[in-house]
């Protein structure tokens, strides 16, 4: 009898053993329990930049929806989303508090240049996860001084390397303006410009800036006009590339006119301009965009179409941060499934370090998403694309980045 109780209580400990190691990892693994992974975002859901807070809400839905359907591995996911109001000592804040006090595993896609660079040294101070960040600026690739912070779509350098390009192929003799937002993202823009026309030839073109507390940009616009500038490159966020197409429209002045594809939205910045004043407008995508009617029949589009209908019905479908916010949790959800039972910060940023070519339903047809340890920029392509006062029209081929 006493050999018999020993066997079981041995049998006992070998089946609780895998439980066991499951919690005893789960103690070491900060925002993870045998139940439930907590992810951290922050958003600007008020203030200059709301007209981004979609992609906070949609990203909240989806990881709604996966735990409908089970969760990652037998965990739910706490999504848990501050807004920041794009103020980085907001973001500061809110960053700390997700951090210390509610204690999430890693953050993902946080918003905004100046936003993520306020905490980015202090996420890399802590080795927290700071993946797949909602801004495109070219320092996010720099996996040397920041390794534990990843960004996720084109460089917003690289893209003014191609605008300049572009502008030098249909405008040879023009005579250039830029009027930017004066922080590292509008920076960014003057900087690839130059990289592609020179230090010398940039002495001759006039730059103007904005604050994101400024009520207008009527007279930076005015300024640029009365240069005589016939190329205008718009290098603002949603509600002042709006700003800036309505005026160029009442000046009724006509420049060659290139616009950040952070501010394509349909539904937040050209219909809400007027989408007549701004015909003709040149920019560039990587996301499919749900009013062209080319991806009416598209499967991943119409994924898309299905889960806002179902899950989000209120969402505007003409708002490119919908579409945004649908695929960049899907990236997030493979790399939690690629983890297995290891959710460890390292292991969770050894994944996001290993896309292979990762297909997305939103990208457009040929981009997909590569990193590895030393290529913090899963996104390389862009294709041109030109307002025809209902949707975007797209030309020419795929271009690669890193041949421009």
């Amino acid at each position: 009898m006493l050999r018999r109780r020993t066997v079981l209580r041995a049998a006992a400990a070998v089946l609780a053993a895998p439980a066991l190691a499951r919690r005893a990892h789960a103690e070491q693994w900060p925002g993870v329990t045998d139940t439930e992974i907590k992810i951290g975002n922050t958003m600007p859901y008020s203030g200059p930049a709301s007209g981004y807070a979609a992609i906070g809400r949609t990203e909240a839905v989806y990881f709604r929806m996966i735990n409908e359907q089970g969760g990652i591995n037998g965990r739910k996911v706490n999504f848990i989303t501050y807004d920041d109001a794009a103020s980085p000592p907001k973001t500061v804040e809110q960053i700390r508090r997700l951090v210390e006090q509610d204690g999430v595993a890693f953050l993902f896609n946080t918003l905004g240049t100046a936003s993520n660079t306020a905490v980015v040294k202090y996420l890399n101070q802590k080795k927290v996860p700071h993946l797949f960040l909602a801004t495109g600026a070219d320092k996010w690739g720099d996996y040397k001084e920041h390794p534990w912070t990843i960004g996720w779509q084109p460089s917003y350098r690289t893209e003014a390397q191609i605008y300049a390009k572009y502008i030098q192929r249909e405008r040879p003799k023009g005579k250039l303006g830029i009027i930017y937002q004066n922080d590292d993202f509008g920076k960014d823009y003057i900087a690839g410009i130059q990289d592609v026309l020179g230090a010398e030839a940039m002495k001759d073109v006039p730059t103007v800036s904005f604050e994101l507390t400024d009520a207008t940009v009527d007279s930076q616009l005015v300024s640029l006009k009365s240069a005589g500038c016939d190329v205008l490159m718009n290098a603002a966020s949603t509600k002042f590339a709006a700003l800036v197409i309505r005026k160029v429209s009442e000046l009724d002045w006509h420049p060659l006119h290139l616009m950040s594809n952070v501010s394509v939205s349909v539904g937040v910045v050209m219909n809400p301009a007027g989408p007549e004043r701004g015909i003709g407008i040149v920019s560039s995508a990587f996301l499919k965009d749900s009013t062209d009617p080319a991806w009416a029949k598209d499967p991943g589009m119409q994924g898309w179409r299905d889960f806002m209908a179902k899950y989000y019905p209120d969402g505007d479908l003409k708002d490119s941060g919908n579409v945004y916010g649908y695929g960049l949790p899907q990236t997030m959800v493979h790399i939690l499934r690629a983890c297995g039972n290891d959710l460890s910060r390292k292991n969770i940023m050894h994944q996001a370090l290993s896309l292979d070519h990762l297909a997305n339903p939103i990208l457009l047809p040929g981009i997909t998403q590569t990193t590895s340890p030393t290529n913090y920029r899963p996104l390389r392509q862009l294709q041109m694309m030109r307002w025809n006062g209902k949707t975007w029209d797209r030309f020419g081929d795929l271009i690669e980045g890193a041949n421009v």
